[in-house]
């Protein structure tokens, strides 16, 4: 069923309940109007016949059976009978009647049905007399509330069919935009370009959807952009050493006619850059994973990761670089791996650039980890595009390095609700700070050196 048909059939289904609850209204209310009036008749007729013989028993009038007038019987004390002359038929006693009739008090109203006949019938008490019953037939009664039953059911089909027309009408009306958006939706799908977009028109809730779904196409263009950057980047990247590679090997198919040293420098370069390959294909798809976190997340001690990062580089940069770490125990939750390549990235970032008797120092605190060396710094006009793919400042060009290592700190800082800066030290150095997100909790025992 579709949405138009659901509103039409809502329309259509409180139209009909209001026109059945008026109608009941109406009815119900027409039927007390017409039995009220003929419920004073009958006490008018009571107190008529009443007054004719006030200190006896009345005097029953020769009104036939089921006449307009209203047909009078009175009731004994004891339960006989007064009618009227020559009557023939009688109204029924009931218990409630007898008692009255008994007492000589009180009153009742009552619809009864004699030879076929529909009677409202009142027995009043008169004392010790008895009681005085009064009928009065509602044929006529019942001939008006038929007719007026029958207008009702025709006037309600007429009005729930009016609604149901005009359920549908309203329907097809109020999703008429629903389906212009619809159409312009499925255009889009059909045709992805992520750099189309809705038109936006007012001030409802479908301009709000509008502008939330250019919102996404947004975020879809910038993610697509981002992609094709990333690939274009990554393919001119990979064009020289796979260039160097191939002019190399096809160097050595010559290595009979070449000297001993010069193959197996060739072997050493193809080895080189066959390691500078595997790095960077590495770092491509290290950020071809994006920001989202990974659902396989644990606490990490942030602290032993800095420790660790910090002892290899120090192992391998000798006695050129030196390090001076301090960090206080700190837990985040995150992916292992993931924050060990952002912090060890820091570190090559900040070897590679601290001059020869240099330091690199590593200080964590409250969550954020903060890197410096005793370089050049940044240069003012690097400082905005520090963490962009590929980008290498005009110093950098010349060192080994695909420029991917800071855009990775970034990635994966983000991907744990973190963030990263990059600015120069007031005395000279780069200062580069990341954060993995709020710490989680304080360790119980304090980081392992």
């Amino acid at each position: 069923m579709t949405l138009r048909t659901r509103i039409a059939a809502a329309a259509g289904l409180a139209v009909a309940l209001a026109v059945i609850v008026v109608a009941i209204a109406v009815y119900l209310g027409v039927r007390g109007e017409l039995r009220d009036e003929v419920d004073s008749s009958l006490h008018e007729r009571a107190d008529s016949v009443a007054q004719l013989s006030p200190n006896a028993v009345p005097k029953v009038p020769p009104e036939p059976f089921g006449g307009p007038e209203g047909y009078v019987q009175v009731v004994r004390p004891d339960g006989r009978l007064v009618r009227p002359p020559a009557g023939g038929e009688t109204l029924p006693l009931d218990q409630r009647a007898r008692a009255i009739a008994r007492r000589g008090q009180g009153q009742e109203l009552i619809d009864t049905t004699v030879d076929g006949l529909h009677l409202r019938v009142l027995t009043r008490g008169l004392g010790d007399a008895g009681a005085i019953q009064v009928a009065r037939p509602l044929d006529e009664v019942d001939r008006q509330l038929d007719r007026i039953l029958l207008v009702l059911i025709f006037v309600g089909a007429a009005g729930v069919a009016l609604g149901a027309g005009l359920g549908a009408l309203v329907a097809r009306t109020a999703l008429a935009p629903i389906a212009k958006f619809t159409r312009r939706t499925e255009e889009l799908a059909a045709d992805p370009d992520p750099s189309e977009r809705m038109e936006v028109t007012g001030r409802d809730e479908l301009t709000r959807l509008a502008r939330s779904f250019n919102t996404t196409l947004d975020s879809l263009e910038r993610s697509v952009e981002a992609q094709r950057h990333l690939v274009a980047d990554a393919s001119h990247e990979l064009r020289t050493p796979i260039a160097s590679l191939r002019a190399n090997i096809q160097t050595l198919q010559d290595a009979d006619r070449l000297p001993g040293h010069e193959v197996e420098s060739l072997r050493a370069d193809i080895v080189e850059e066959l390691d500078e390959l595997t790095a960077l294909v590495g770092d491509i798809v290290e950020l071809a994973r994006g920001s989202k976190p990974d659902e396989l997340a644990d606490d990490v001690r942030l602290d032993r990761i800095v420790d660790a990062v910090a002892e290899r580089a120090q192992v391998r940069a000798g006695e050129r670089v030196s390090f001076r770490v301090a960090v206080e125990p700190t837990v985040v939750r995150g992916e292992p791996q993931r924050i060990q390549r952002a912090v060890a990235n820091l570190v090559d970032n900040a070897v590679k650039w601290s001059p020869p008797g240099g330091a690199v120092e590593l200080d964590m605190r409250n969550g954020e980890l903060t890197v410096r060396d005793h370089g050049p710094g940044f240069a003012e006009s690097d400082l905005p595009h520090v963490f962009e793919r590929f980008y290498r400042a005009e110093g950098a060009r010349g060192l080994p390095g695909s420029g991917l290592g800071l855009a990775i700190v970034k990635q994966a800082a983000e991907a744990h609700g973190g963030f990263v800066d990059a600015g120069n030290a007031a005395d000279g150095g780069a200062l580069l700070r990341v954060s993995f997100g709020t710490p989680v909790r304080e360790p119980a025992q304090p980081a392992l050196k």
